[in-house]
């Protein structure tokens, strides 16, 4: 792959320089030690990919993201050193369009291998996602039948990627104070930045969100988010759990493999949406979700950072509707709403 690296920090461009130096398949092509040099530079040779530091003089790492993904769009991975002090720095460059996070290798620290080692593992899983390096397709799996019943709980479950975020909080900032449904999300997004997403979101929206634990039971009016780099699934019981299963699924955790989980076990109908995000997670399972009678809504292309997912939904037949985020919340108030009156 081709690689830029933006990074003001001499210590921190040589660390990663170091690091890509250990894999062969991979070749420096710039580096860029602003963010306005680094959207500069793409429109002279745009990379596979470009490791962007978030605090910079000039222009910052976030800005730099949400201007070349307007110009020169192109895989970006958030690298930073201070990632525990930037986390809401770090959702922001993945609602522009970065597409992960991790933290910068640092040369003498003990843990550099680790670290070095966890680089050019995200590198190597973007390179699969974008092509860059190819990977074996997955099957399609077949959807079993509900087994167990339950009254009186609808459920809204939401799948996302590149730029979930800020799209998750204009939907969700769309529901009613007492929204009489529950809502689990999936977002693509390292375990490690999970639980400061959920906080971030929390802060931002009316109703509770909260991480998704092993055990947990749906409950109206509460938000359950993903919360490790296994699958979350629901269970015969409509608990929620975790699992490493399917390994060989390159997305952890996988938007298909919980709706599919949900279309498996949830009794009843419920409300499901693909959001905007590379790739063609969640397709699959949004498919077997309609087939089950659920209103299923895939984001336009239009309001889509990264028209992806929500494609590969629309191109199966898989959503009832196609609209803009700023309709999405409405919509499944509406429904939920509605079907609430019918009861």
């Amino acid at each position: 792959m081709d690689i830029g690296i933006v990074n003001d920090l001499e210590i921190c461009i040589e660390s990663l320089q170091q690091v890509l130096a250990s894999a062969p398949e991979h070749r420096l092509v710039w580096v860029a030690r602003n963010g306005q040099e680094a959207v500069d530079r793409c429109k002279e040779l745009t990379p596979d990919l470009i490791l962007m530091d978030l605090i910079m003089p000039v222009m910052n790492g976030v800005e730099a993201t949400r201007k070349i993904m307007q110009s020169t769009p192109c895989p970006i991975l958030v690298v930073t050193s201070t990632v525990s002090g930037n986390s809401a720095k770090v959702f922001e460059a993945m609602s522009a369009g970065a597409l992960d996070a991790v933290a910068t290798p640092l040369i003498g620290k003990m843990d550099e291998t680790v670290i070095g080692e966890e680089l050019l593992k995200k590198i190597h899983q973007i390179g699969q996602l974008t092509g860059s390096l190819h990977k074996k397709p997955e099957k399609s799996r077949s959807i079993a039948k509900p087994k167990v019943q339950i009254d009186g709980i609808d459920l809204v479950v939401l799948g996302c990627s590149t730029g979930g975020p800020n799209i998750l909080i204009e939907i969700l900032s769309a529901l009613p104070e007492k929204f009489p449904a529950s809502i689990i999300i999936v977002q693509h997004m390292d375990k490690q930045f999970t639980p400061g997403l959920v906080q971030w979101i929390d802060s931002k929206v009316n109703l509770p969100v909260s991480v998704a634990r092993a055990g947990d039971i749906p409950e109206p009016g509460k938000i359950l988010m993903a919360c490790t780099d296994d699958h979350l699934i629901m269970t015969s019981t409509l608990t929620l759990s975790y699992t490493e299963e399917p390994k060989d699924n390159f997305y952890h955790p996988s938007v298909d493999v919980f709706f599919s989980s949900v279309a498996q076990f949830w009794p009843g109908e419920g409300v499901a949406a693909l959001l905007t995000g590379m790739g063609r997670d969640g397709a699959e399972g949004l498919l077997a979700l309609h087939n089950r009678n659920w209103y299923t809504i895939a984001q336009d292309r239009d309001s889509s950072i990264v028209y992806g997912m929500p494609k590969a939904a629309a191109q199966l037949g898989a959503a009832t509707d196609i609209l803009p985020a700023g309709k999405i919340g409405t919509a499944i108030s509406n429904y939920i709403l509605a079907n609430q009156s019918k009861k």
